[in-house]
């Protein structure tokens, strides 16, 4: 008599292959904010991990990601193992009080001389504090775009500046994941009026833990001759460069630091644009094919 073969048992799934990022939720979040965290996934096109109510994200950081974007009912926080950040206008929330009340002493503002209705563009968004006080300089009817070339801090930005009120007085900022050498060396002359550049200072100044989370998920290729030539060409009037007091970035770009105050730890360079007189003054993005490098920004989460 023939004997019935068991059944083999079914294989056990294969782990998920490790990545540098993923998309998680926080605590006991309603479905909404599920789905709102894996459509900001497959838009990112990093993983998505299931996090069971109350479940330390350790063991997340272990198995599947080094970093997570953990979204929230009404945030989205960046965390790693050594830490967390949160967006927040920091400091650009005072100096927008002070322009509100007449006060120009903003050193950016100062120096750029942003005209209402002008388009800026900040090639080191960060979480945006400069590009929100460009954009109260120049008006409803300016433009400014911020490019950003780690995803986390383009997705924590984009969502950030997307649910942040900017005021009437203020444009949006439109936020891109791209990288600012490929953006520039693109970009048709005069395309904008100011280009900001704000590069990682080579010596890290004593900080907040949240920025030196931030520093962490940074880009810090250094600003190179040649974007600062393509900036110019870019730029129809001004390009600015932030720098450290005690670095060498501006000098070895050929840079010399506006006036500022002695005590100040930060300084501003500038440069004259030089875009041909003959381009067409609406400011409009280059062109830019679908790629891995342009994402789209997913819905904010819930206010």
């Amino acid at each position: 008599m023939i004997q019935s073969v068991p059944e083999a048992p079914a294989p056990r799934p294969l782990p998920a292959a490790r990545s540098s990022l993923a998309v998680t939720i926080s605590g006991k979040c309603p479905p909404s904010t599920v789905a709102r965290a894996k459509q900001a996934a497959r838009g990112w096109r990093i993983p998505f991990i299931e996090r069971k109510p109350k479940a330390p994200l350790t063991p997340l950081f272990e198995a599947f990601a080094d970093a997570l974007l953990v979204f929230g009912v009404d945030e989205l926080v960046l965390w790693d193992r050594a830490g967390s950040l949160r967006f927040s206008p920091g400091m650009a929330r005072l100096r927008i009080k002070r322009l509100d009340a007449g006060i120009e002493d903003d050193l950016l503002v100062r120096l750029a001389r942003f005209e209402s209705g002008a388009s800026v563009l900040d090639c080191t968004l960060g979480l945006g504090a400069d590009a929100l006080v460009a954009a109260r300089a120049v008006g409803p009817k300016g433009r400014v775009v911020g490019l950003e070339k780690s995803l986390a801090l383009y997705a924590l930005s984009s969502i950030g500046l997307e649910a942040h009120q900017v005021g009437s007085r203020s444009c949006r900022i439109e936020v891109l994941h791209r990288d600012a050498g490929d953006f520039l060396a693109e970009a048709r002359p005069g395309t904008f009026d100011y280009i900001l550049f704000d590069p990682m200072f080579e010596r890290p100044r004593r900080s907040s833990p949240s920025f030196e989370t931030m520093r962490r998920f940074a880009d810090h290729a250094p600003l190179t001759a040649t974007m600062l030539r393509d900036a110019a060409r870019v730029a129809q009037r001004a390009v600015l460069v932030k720098g450290s007091r005690y670095s060498h970035t501006l000098r070895r770009l050929g840079l010399a630091a506006e006036p500022s105050s002695r005590s100040a730890s930060v300084v501003w360079a500038k440069l004259v644009g030089q875009a041909s007189s003959s381009v067409c003054p609406e400011p409009t993005c280059p062109a830019r094919p679908p790629d891995a490098t342009t994402r789209p920004a997913p819905p904010r989460p819930e206010e």
